[in-house]
């Protein structure tokens, strides 16, 4: 059974920085695409940035030049660093590996 594992979340000011961590346990190795999304209160989910499997990446224009996305396929780890961070960052944030893998959700609240 596969699960996603999300890590990292928590409350920080703004301009600071947070490092998020996902974990795909239950499979030998992922060779898709690996996001990250995220869910304002009252908005609907939206792609923060993506990674395949031989290191491309997309962004979303939001956080460009803010926000990097990478992944160790050996762990079937991904990781988010978010930097510059802004109110507008908050969200509950999602790992999402594929075909349709999700996880939980870790919180991201940024203080003004």
């Amino acid at each position: 059974q596969v699960r996603v594992v999300e890590s990292g979340g928590g409350l920080v000011q703004a301009g600071g920085s947070l490092r998020l961590s996902c974990a795909v346990l239950g499979i030998i190795r992922t060779t898709g695409s690996m996001g990250w999304y995220r869910q304002a209160p009252g908005k609907q989910r939206e792609l923060v940035a993506t990674v395949t499997a031989d290191g491309s990446t997309n962004y979303a224009d939001a956080v460009k030049g803010r926000f990097t996305i990478s992944r160790d396929n050996a762990k079937n780890m991904v990781y988010l660093q978010m930097n510059s961070l802004k109110s507008d960052d908050t969200g509950l944030y999602y790992c999402k590996c594929n075909p349709d893998y999700w996880g939980q959700g870790t919180q991201v609240t940024v203080s003004s």
